[in-house]
């Protein structure tokens, strides 16, 4: 069983700061990468959460992060917002634009942030989230080094292309949807193989092409979409709005987030809606439309982790005492002093 610790989410986030800074992360890009890593943990996402973060840490000390770059950011349109990442990560970039997105749908009725350049943004739905949160509607989009082959392929073409959407709702609960276009995430094949785990039929490929349910062998192979051909489609669609668009790397040209010195040179491409701009009563139509869903059966995504993230305001968590404890071995001694306690 996995031992956990006790952990209000303020300390957490310090630990996450202070860990990005010692690996070399400028302040502001430490705080960025911190609180994506900590709401993700406290809202239950722990696969892009704490267990995650060495990943960042790793690609800072060894450069596929730069860790001082500061984004630059253009706007050729009152709707369109373009930001170079620079290497850095891709919570900078967007942190860094986010006001001005907000503006843009405010007094265009939409806004359209496109970044290029960056690391892999872990988890998707924190950009949907924000949104959201300020009462727009949100759709995000984002690519990566290529992981997952399409029916009848053997090579990996395409990243798991996530897409993230999401709505806010007037008893003030939140539809989030946020998944992959592959049958499961990378990250947790990565995790079925660190246990010895087996994966479920249908996963992965290894990397003569034959279905596999050994997670060492599909890391060296390839994911497969979900759906099949539909699956491809809607990777090949998030492909072209966070790469195309943005002029990112292609999944297939962008370097690996685990091994080298090269950012990735991913994208990200995040649409703000205002929707008080097609009408008053958004937010009620939602919340009704939801209950009438519920009452028959449908499960309505988003409200699980809009209730754990309340709780986590105040009220401490759960976190796993090993991920904290891998975190903290990337921390000089004199720095983990103090910074948190277990309960």
């Amino acid at each position: 069983m996995t031992r956990t610790i006790r952990l209000a989410t303020s300390d957490l986030l310090s630990l996450c700061r202070t860990a990005a800074l010692a690996a070399g992360a400028s302040a502001d890009a430490a705080l960025s990468l911190a609180r994506a890593t900590t709401e993700a943990e406290a809202e239950g996402n722990r696969a892009v959460g704490l267990a995650h973060l060495p990943f960042y840490l790793d690609a800072l000390k060894q450069g596929r992060i730069d860790g001082m770059a500061e984004p630059s950011i253009e706007r050729p349109l009152p709707a369109v917002i373009h930001v170079d990442a620079r290497g850095g990560t891709a919570h900078l970039g967007y942190d860094r634009a986010h006001d001005l997105l907000v503006q843009a749908a405010r007094t265009c009725g939409i806004g359209l942030f496109a970044q290029k350049n960056a690391y892999t943004c872990g988890s998707l739905g924190t950009f949907a989230r924000r949104l959201a949160a300020e009462g727009l509607v949100a759709l995000a989009a984002t690519n990566g080094p290529a992981l997952m082959t399409v029916p009848g392929g053997r090579a990996p073409v395409y990243c798991t292309n996530p897409l993230a959407f999401a709505a806010l709702m007037a008893d003030g609960d939140m539809l989030l949807i946020d998944q992959a276009s592959s049958q499961t995430a990378y990250v947790k094949v990565r995790e079925a193989a660190e246990r010895g785990d087996t994966l479920p039929a249908g996963w992965a490929i290894d990397p003569d092409g034959r279905p596999t349910t050994d997670p060492d062998a599909a890391l060296r192979g390839a994911l497969l979409t979900f759906g099949g051909s539909r699956g491809a489609n809607v990777a090949l669609m998030v492909e072209v709005l966070s790469a195309g668009l943005t002029g990112a790397s292609w999944s297939l040209d962008a370097p690996s987030i685990t091994q080298g010195s090269r950012s990735p040179g991913t994208g990200l491409l995040v649409i703000a809606i205002e929707p008080a701009a097609f009408g008053p009563g958004f937010g009620d139509r939602l919340a009704g439309h939801a209950r009438r869903l519920e009452a028959a059966g449908v499960h309505v995504p988003g409200r699980a982790k809009a209730a754990a993230l309340r709780r986590a305001a105040s009220e401490d968590i759960d976190v796993s005492a090993e991920a904290v404890s891998q975190v903290r071995s990337y921390l000089q001694p004199s720095a983990v002093s103090g910074a948190i306690s277990e309960a």
